[in-house]
Order: structure tokens, then C-alpha cells, then sequence
């Protein structure tokens, strides 16, 4: 192993901790009640994770505020806005199809989470429902959730994630073109990567693709 002392079983994880108040071990629910809907209906941006052949992902995706459509009680679905075609989230839940969404709402600690079974789908009523502003995908994801839960806003004030008082002045942190041109070795100014990149983003934005 790459670590030193693992942690390798339940037992021994189970015995760093305290047990979890019944309360936290309760608010799990197997459907999406009237809480999970309206935070569903608010949020334009979650992360999915999934599994597959190459191991673990997790993916961001964004849209307006309700973006992901609440089919009923039991399932959501999201179209494959623009992306980068790799298409490795899609790829995935072709192998494995468990998967993990967190939703986010903009200055909200706490998030929601949705565990379920995600599908592939071209079914037209559900293209409809996840249609946005005219743009019809040409494949939805639906999940039919099996896990929904609230999870508590520690993570998001440790970090001071929505607190413009903590966020990095400019000059304090990398711009994409910095990032790109190390991550890839390009011998191009930054300057130049992040001016073709935001010309980029305004032109394909919304263009159909897969994500």
C-alpha cells in the first residue's frame, strides 16, 4: 500500500469514532420528499460521481436553477449540456451504474445529496423535461434515487467557500492559462491560452455536445 498504517477494515475505522447521532443516521430517506425537491428546483450546479473501468470520477455540472428535473418522487434527470465529449461520465454508468450526486445552491452551507441508479436515456418525454431554453439534449442521464439526504454546512464555513472575505485576491492565484500551460507542457503565454479559452467558452457554451 502507498500509506503507512491503513485503516483497512469497519471495525477498525468504526473504532476512531463515536457513534453518529440517531439523528444523522435517520435523515436518510429513499425518495425526494418536499425538501429535496425545492433544493433540486434551486440549485444550478452539482458534482456526479461515478465508477468506472478506469476507477473513479466526479464531474461538475451546471445549468440554471432547476436544470435537473424532478421526474417524481422517486427519479431526477439532466441532459448532456455542452461539454468536453470525453464523455466520461457517461461512459461510466455504462459499466457501472451507481452513482452520487452533491447539489449546491450559492451561499448555502449545507448541500444535498442523491445516491441512485443512473440510466442513459433518449426517451422523448424525458428529453423534453430536461430541455433548457430550446435546447433539446440528445441524451438524458435519469437516476432513480435510492439515498437523499441534507448534509450539514461544515465543510463549506471551514473552507469559507461563499465568503468573498477568504477568496484569494488575483494576483494570489493561478489563472486557467497558468494552470493549462503547466498541466500540459504548451510552450504559449498564459495570456494567450486564457484569451483563446474564454473566446472558447463564449462561442460553445451552449453548444450540443456530450459531457
Amino acid at each position: 500500500m502507498p500509506f503507512d498504517h491503513p485503516v483497512v477494515d469497519d471495525a477498525a475505522l468504526g473504532a476512531l469514532y463515536a457513534q453518529p447521532h440517531p439523528l444523522v443516521q435517520d435523515k436518510v430517506i429513499d425518495h425526494l420528499d418536499p425538501a429535496a425537491r425545492a433544493f433540486v428546483a434551486a440549485s444550478p450546479f452539482l458534482v456526479v460521481a461515478t465508477t468506472g473501468p478506469r476507477g473513479a470520477d466526479a464531474s461538475p455540472r451546471g445549468g440554471p436553477p432547476g436544470f435537473v428535473a424532478v421526474l417524481d418522487d422517486h427519479r431526477i434527470a439532466f441532459g448532456d449540456l455542452a461539454g468536453n465529449n470525453r464523455l466520461d461520465t457517461f461512459g461510466n454508468v455504462l459499466h457501472e451504474p451507481q452513482v452520487g450526486l452533491l447539489f449546491l445552491i450559492p451561499g448555502l452551507g449545507e448541500t444535498l445529496r442523491v445516491n441512485g441508479r443512473a440510466t442513459l436515456t433518449t426517451d422523448p418525454d424525458v428529453l423534453d423535461r430536461t430541455t433548457i431554453d430550446g435546447r433539446r439534449p440528445k441524451v438524458a442521464m435519469g437516476i432513480d434515487v435510492s439515498a437523499c439526504f441534507v448534509h450539514c454546512a461544515k465543510a463549506f464555513r471551514r473552507a469559507g467557500l461563499w465568503d468573498p472575505a477568504s477568496w484569494p485576491p488575483p494576483e494570489h492565484r493561478p489563472t486557467a492559462g497558468q494552470l493549462l500551460k503547466d498541466h500540459l507542457g504548451l510552450d504559449v503565454a498564459p495570456e494567450a491560452i486564457d484569451a483563446d479559452l474564454e473566446q472558447s467558452y463564449r462561442a460553445t457554451l451552449w453548444t450540443a455536445g456530450g459531457t
